[in-house]
């Protein structure tokens, strides 16, 4: 798994103020959004939840299991992040929450108009291919996912700001939630895209660019060869590349090596060095730098946690 992303620790709800022990809310009103801290004390099982507004979530501590869009439940864990649209219903278990250890997440809900006020000056003003259409937009079929270290970043400033006294704390917010839509959407795009461009070559440069990637991932991969491949710049590359994605083309590049990595190491049978080589490493010891930047810990260990 990647590296984790953490939300900063969140004070719990002193006892004699809690009016539930199941999903006990605390809420902070602001002039677009609602900042929500829910946090359970006791096992309980297929709560159901609905927000009726569109909903960022990150967990704080403990481990629910989660239901929704009809999908197989799955388990949400510190580090990780889920985005809800409004009136969607969930249906939450609490198997592990405890007095002594409770669960406890943080729920930023927007307004839906202002949602789409973002998507339309976006659209309008900052379309980040102008020879090609890429909509921005919020896709809720990548609706659970791990923090990278931007999403995390801004989640806990809008903690701060929410839970503020601040009189400006409005201004401020408003300028974090657009950030973190843009930061979302980056990544989104960014999944998607490389899924597309498995399947489809040349439907558009984005596609092109990302499966030439993946073909010559073995490879060195010279930027000044993508560039000409999506007919622009080396300037013009790394800047629509990173309006497109939200990081330069090196960084997705060594992320994908990372990903094939994790794949080889799996055989106990191939060695450090072999994998840095077959992924396209040049230097062994900037692979083990990569990797441990990456996952947590270096390659070696990494493969010694992997089970027979």
């Amino acid at each position: 798994m990647p590296v984790k992303n953490y939300i900063h620790q969140i004070e719990l709800t002193p006892p004699e103020q809690l009016d539930t022990l199941v999903e006990n809310r605390r809420v902070f009103n602001l002039q677009n959004c609602e900042f929500n801290v829910f946090e359970s004390y006791q096992q309980a099982y297929r709560v159901p939840l609905r927000f009726n507004d569109l909903v960022i979530s990150s967990m704080v501590r403990g481990k629910k299991v989660v239901r929704i869009f009809d999908d197989p439940a799955f388990e949400y864990l510190p580090g990780e992040t889920a985005i809800v649209p409004a009136n969607e219903p969930m249906f939450i278990d609490f198997p592990e929450a405890r007095f002594s250890d409770p669960t406890q997440c943080v729920a930023l809900t927007v307004d839906s108009s202002y949602v789409d006020q973002i998507l339309r000056y976006l659209n309008e003003y900052y379309n980040c291919d102008k020879y090609e259409s890429n909509e921005w937009t919020l896709r809720f079929n990548q609706y659970h996912f791990t923090n990278d270290n931007e999403i995390s970043g801004i989640i806990n400033k809008l903690i701060r700001i929410c839970s503020s006294g601040d009189k400006t704390k409005n201004i401020f917010a408003d300028l974090s939630l657009k950030e973190l839509f843009i930061r979302l959407m980056q990544s989104q795009r960014l999944t998607q895209a490389t899924l597309e461009s498995a399947n489809s070559t040349n439907s558009n440069r984005m596609q092109y660019v990302l499966h030439y990637i993946q073909e010559h991932l073995l490879e060195k991969i010279a930027i000044d060869e993508l560039s000409r491949k999506a007919y622009l710049s080396r300037n013009m590359f790394f800047k629509w590349f990173k309006e497109q994605f939200g990081i330069t083309p090196l960084e997705y590049i060594t992320r994908e090596r990372i990903r094939l990595a994790r794949q080889l190491l799996a055989d106990k049978q191939n060695s450090v060095t072999s994998v840095s080589q077959q992924c396209g490493f040049t230097d062994v010891n900037y692979f083990i730098r990569a990797f441990k930047k990456a996952e947590g810990i270096t390659p070696k260990n990494w493969q010694s946690t992997i089970t027979d």
